[in-house]
C-alpha cells in the first residue's frame, strides 16, 4: 500500500493566468486509475448511458440560480437521471467554511467546487452548481478542470437585472451591503463580470422557474447528455380537434352505435381528459395483460387498474368487423371507438388480479360479474368535454387545466390528497403538516390539490354533492388555507381495490402536475366481503408500502400517512402517540353517523362546526 502525506495546500494566486493550472503543492502524490470505466458506470447508474457533466449557473445573488438548479435536479431525478445540486451557501457551511469573500478566497471557493463537481460528473452524475462566481477567469478555470478530464461543462448565465435581484433579496443581503454592513458584495461594491459567451442565457424576469429548467433540459438534450425524457406538458387528451369536429360528427352518424352506462361514461371522461395518459382509449387485450401482470402500460408507465369497456355477446356479434363504433349515452353520441378489438371478458381473472378476491358481495366485483361477457378495446375520439350538469362541473378540471392553475398560482410544489370521505381536522392536520415540511425543505409556495373522487362510489359512501359542500365549509372556516389550496373533482369511479387502486390514484395525480402524494391509512380499502373471514380486505399498511415501490411513477414522491386521532387531553386532533394510546379516541364513520342521527355533536376540535352541520344534515336525511 502506498502511503501519501499531503503538504499544506496554499491558495492559487489571483493575479494572473498562471493560476491555470493551480500549482501542485504536494509532490509525493500519484494519480490512481479507476478499474470501473465511465461506460460501465453509465450502465448501472440511472437511465442507461453515461451522462456525467457539470452545469454551472452563474449570476448575481437573487438571480434565481439555486431555484432553477434545484427544480432541474428534482425533474431529472424524477426521470431516473442522477443529478445533484451544489449550492454556494451549502458549500460554504461545510467544505468551504474557512473561506471568505476576498478575490483570493472566491477563487479558491470556485476551484474547490469545480473539483468536487468534476468528481460528481466523473461518477456519472449531472452536477448542478449554483455560484455567483463573479470573475470570468474563475469560471474559465472551472471549465478547464472539466475539459482536462474530458467531461462536458455548460456555463449558464442567469441574466437577472440587479434591481430585480434587490427586489427579491429574500436574505436581505443587498440591504445590508447598501448600508455598509457587508463588504465586498457582488453587484454593490464588488464587480460582476458577465459571461461573454455562455452556453445558455436565462431570463428569469419573463419566465418561470419551470420554464427555465426545461430550457436547460433542452440544452442537455441538444448536446447529447440527455435522452428524450419528456417534459411536464405531455398529457394526451383524446378530444377531436375543433377543425375536424364537424366531419367526425358526420362520420359518427354512419357508424353502428353502442350504448354506454353511466360507469362507462365516467371512464370515457377519465380517458379523454388525460388522467390515464398515455393510454389512448379503452384497453386492448395486450394492454390489459400488461396491467394484470405488470401494473404498467410499458416499462416506464404505471397503470395498475383495468380501464375496459364490457359489451354483451349480442353487441359483440353485431359490431365485430366494424372499422369504428359510435359510443352513445342516453341517446347522445359522445365518441368514436376506432378499430374495435373484441376479446373475452375473463371476469374471475380480472377480479382476482385486480382485487385479490372474486367474492360477489364486493360492490365493484358485483358490477364486473353483472357486465358483458366480452370487452372491446380501441382508440377513442371524444367529441367534447363530458358535463354532468349537477352544479359541480366547475370543479371538474382536467390535468392540463390543473397544471395551468398551479403555474398561475406560482406553485413550486404541488402535493395531492385523495379522499372519498368528509374532511375532519385530522386530515387537515396531515395536510398542514405536509405543507410545513415542504416549506422547511426550501419550497416557497407549496400548493395543496384537494382532490375528492367524483365517480361511482358504493351506496353507503357520502355522496359527492354533500362532500363538496362539506369541503367548502372547511375552507370557509380557515381550517385549510384557501389561497394555497385547489379543490377539484377527480372523475374516476371508485374500485375499492386497495394497493392496486392506490397506484392508479397516484398516477392520475402525477399527470395533473402533483410532485408529492399523501397516501392514507387503508387507502381504497373496505371490510372483507366474506363475512366468515371478517376484518379488512387489505392490510391497512400495504397501500403506502406498495406505492413506495411501484414502477412507473418517476415524477412523484410518496409522503407517508401519519395517523391522527382526537387527543382527549389536548382537546383537539393530533398525531397518534402509541405511548399515550388511552388518551386518544378514534371517531369512525359509523360513530359519526350515530352522532348525527341522534343529534349529538362530536368533540370540539374534531371537525369545523359548519362542516359538521353539512354532514349531520345529510345523515339525518337518511332516517
Amino acid at each position: 500500500m502506498e502511503v501519501k502525506i499531503n503538504a499544506t495546500v496554499s491558495h492559487c494566486t489571483n493575479n494572473s493566468l498562471a493560476r491555470y493550472p493551480c500549482k501542485q503543492v504536494a509532490t509525493n502524490v500519484t494519480e490512481q486509475k479507476h478499474q470501473v470505466s465511465r461506460d460501465k458506470r453509465g450502465q448501472v447508474l440511472g437511465v442507461g448511458g453515461f451522462r456525467g457533466c457539470t452545469v454551472w449557473f452563474t449570476g448575481l445573488s437573487g438571480a434565481g440560480k439555486t431555484s432553477i438548479s434545484f427544480a432541474l435536479e428534482a425533474f431529472l431525478v424524477s426521470r431516473g437521471i442522477p443529478a445533484y445540486g451544489l449550492d454556494g451557501d451549502n458549500i460554504r457551511t461545510g467544505l468551504n467554511k474557512n473561506l471568505g469573500f476576498s478575490p483570493e478566497d472566491r477563487e479558491e471557493n470556485i476551484r474547490r467546487v469545480a473539483e468536487v463537481a468534476r468528481l460528481f460528473a466523473d461518477s456519472g452524475v449531472i452536477a448542478l452548481c449554483s455560484f455567483v462566481s463573479p470573475f470570468a477567469l474563475d469560471r474559465e478555470m472551472a471549465r478547464k478542470i472539466h475539459k482536462d478530464n474530458d467531461l462536458p461543462f455548460f456555463e449558464v448565465f442567469i441574466d437577472t437585472p440587479i434591481d430585480v435581484c434587490e427586489e427579491r433579496d429574500v436574505k436581505g443581503l443587498y440591504k445590508k451591503a447598501r448600508q455598509g454592513m457587508i463588504k465586498g458584495f457582488t453587484g454593490v461594491d464588488q464587480p460582476y463580470e458577465k459571461p461573454t459567451s455562455p452556453d445558455l442565457i436565462l431570463d428569469t424576469v419573463g419566465s418561470t422557474v419551470g420554464d427555465c429548467s426545461m430550457t436547460v433540459v433542452k440544452l442537455l438534450q441538444d448536446n447529447g447528455i440527455l435522452p428524450d425524457i419528456g417534459t411536464v406538458d405531455e398529457i394526451k387528451e383524446l378530444f377531436v380537434p375543433q377543425e375536424k369536429l364537424a366531419l367526425t360528427l358526420a362520420e359518427s352518424k354512419t357508424l353502428p352505435y353502442l350504448a354506454l352506462t353511466e360507469l362507462d361514461l365516467q371512464w370515457v371522461q377519465v380517458l379523454s381528459e388525460g388522467w390515464a395518459s398515455p393510454l389512448n382509449g379503452f384497453m386492448t387485450e395486450d394492454e390489459l395483460l400488461n396491467v394484470f401482470h405488470f401494473n404498467t402500460l410499458d416499462s416506464s408507465t404505471n397503470q395498475s387498474v383495468a380501464i375496459v369497456l364490457p359489451v354483451s355477446t349480442a353487441d359483440k356479434e353485431r359490431l365485430n368487423g366494424s372499422s369504428g363504433v359510435t359510443l352513445v349515452y342516453e341517446g347522445r353520441p359522445v365518441a368514436i371507438l376506432r378499430s374495435p378489438q373484441f376479446y373475452v371478458h375473463r371476469k374471475e381473472e380480472r377480479a382476482c388480479r385486480q382485487f385479490g378476491s372474486c367474492h360477489p358481495d364486493h360492490p365493484h366485483i358485483k358490477m364486473i360479474f353483472e357486465s358483458g361477457d366480452f370487452l372491446v378495446g380501441g382508440a377513442l375520439e371524444v367529441f367534447e368535454r363530458i358535463k354532468w350538469n349537477d352544479g359541480l362541473d366547475q370543479y371538474r378540471m382536467t390535468p392540463k387545466e390543473l397544471r395551468i392553475k398551479f403555474k398561475e398560482m406560482g406553485a413550486d410544489a404541488v402535493f395531492a390528497f385523495q379522499l372519498r370521505n368528509p374532511i375532519h381536522n385530522g386530515h387537515a392536520l396531515l395536510m398542514q403538516d405536509t405543507r410545513k415540511k415542504l416549506l422547511d425543505r426550501g419550497y416557497q409556495k407549496p400548493v395543496l390539490l384537494l382532490h375528492p373522487l367524483g365517480g361511482w362510489t358504493k351506496d353507503d359512501d357520502v355522496p359527492l354533492p354533500t362532500r363538496m359542500k362539506q369541503h367548502e365549509a372547511v375552507l370557509a372556516e380557515g381550517v385549510l388555507d384557501a389561497l394555497s389550496t385547489v379543490v377539484a373533482i377527480f372523475p374516476s369511479p371508485m374500485l375499492y381495490a386497495g394497493p392496486t387502486e392506490v397506484q392508479w390514484h397516484a398516477k392520475a395525480r402525477m399527470n395533473a402536475g402533483a410532485q408529492f402524494y399523501i397516501v392514507g391509512r387503508d387507502p381504497a380499502g373496505l371490510p372483507n366481503p366474506n363475512k366468515e373471514v371478517g376484518g379488512d380486505l387489505y392490510d391497512p399498511s400495504h397501500g403506502g408500502r406498495v406505492l413506495s415501490r411501484a414502477p412507473g411513477l418517476p415524477g412523484l414522491e410518496i409522503l407517508p400517512f401519519r395517523v391522527a386521532a382526537f387527543d382527549k387531553i389536548k382537546k383537539k386532533m393530533d398525531f397518534f402517540d402509541p405511548s399515550r394510546k388511552d388518551d386518544f379516541e378514534f371517531i369512525s364513520g359509523t360513530k359519526m353517523r350515530h352522532l348525527a342521527r341522534t343529534g349529538q355533536l362530536p368533540p370540539d376540535g374534531f371537525m369545523a362546526p359548519s362542516a359538521w352541520a353539512v354532514l349531520a344534515s345529510y345523515y339525518k336525511s337518511l332516517l
